[in-house]
């Protein structure tokens, strides 16, 4: 009951709107660049949302269930004592958003559709998702949709990338 519906408008190369729709739970997730992010629960008046800064101690951590790698847990090891939580699709970022998560490292392959929505969610949010060269993720540069690998984060005080093996 994770799986999400997502929506954005990419304006050059930028998740400018995000609609996250999570139908089994009945919550959406919405934002604008400038005007925030939102979630809203079934019948409840729309929540801002924005992200856990300083990062919670021990730090929470959410990936995926399926896409687990080698390089993947060992990043996760080096952030030193944390809690992992599985989540599926584009929930991990929403997560994040609200603060309910500080990072969601994604080191594996995902779409840009899977992304921008989310991303926009986050960044309104006051959060960042970075590659691993300390870029923010974009879109519609190339042909083909394959997103390079990256974070998700809110506490922007932390280097997050100096943990990468």
């Amino acid at each position: 009951g994770e799986f999400t519906v997502n929506i954005a408008l990419i304006e050059n190369h930028r998740a400018i709107l995000g609609v996250v729709l999570i139908p089994a739970r009945r919550q959406c997730y919405y934002a604008t660049l400038d005007t925030g992010a939102f979630r809203q629960d079934e019948s409840q008046l729309p929540q801002a949302l924005h992200v856990t800064r300083p990062a919670a101690r021990p730090l929470r951590v959410v990936g995926s269930r399926s896409h687990a790698s080698q390089e993947l847990t060992d990043y996760v090891a080096s952030l030193g004592e944390h809690t992992f939580v599985p989540v599926g699709s584009a929930l991990k970022f929403c997560l994040v958003a609200e603060g309910s998560a500080d990072i969601y490292p994604r080191l594996g392959l995902t779409s840009e559709w899977d992304t921008a929505a989310a991303q926009c969610v986050v960044e309104a949010a006051g959060g960042q998702v970075l590659t691993l060269d300390g870029k923010p993720l974009q879109y519609n540069q190339k042909e083909s949709l394959l997103n390079p690998y990256f974070l998700v984060f809110g506490d922007s005080g932390r280097d997050w990338l100096q943990y990468l093996p």
